[in-house]
């Protein structure tokens, strides 16, 4: 079954208090590489049929006015998923 893989991230501009809390524990844990985090969301949407422009359109129309609060984030990204990307 096709899947239509959205990303959405909060923007750029705002404080990312889970991200932060993320980024604590990872210093915490001595993991002092990684500087800083950024969580967001992923949706897998399973559609009958093959994925068309014409699907896809509409996958990143519903991003935006349901999946997004575009207020506060940014659709990042709506693309079709791959398998090993969506198996898990």
């Amino acid at each position: 079954m096709p899947v239509i893989v959205v990303e959405v991230m909060p923007k750029a501009e705002l404080l990312d208090p889970q991200g932060k809390a993320v980024t604590g524990a990872l210093h915490r844990l001595g993991r002092t590489a990684f500087s800083d985090v950024r969580v967001g969301k992923r949706f897998e949407l399973h559609i009958d049929g093959p994925v068309t422009d014409a699907v896809l359109a509409d996958a990143r129309e519903l991003a935006e006015s349901l999946l997004a609060n575009l207020v506060i984030e940014d659709v990042v990204s709506v693309h079709e998923g791959t398998p090993a990307e969506v198996s898990a």
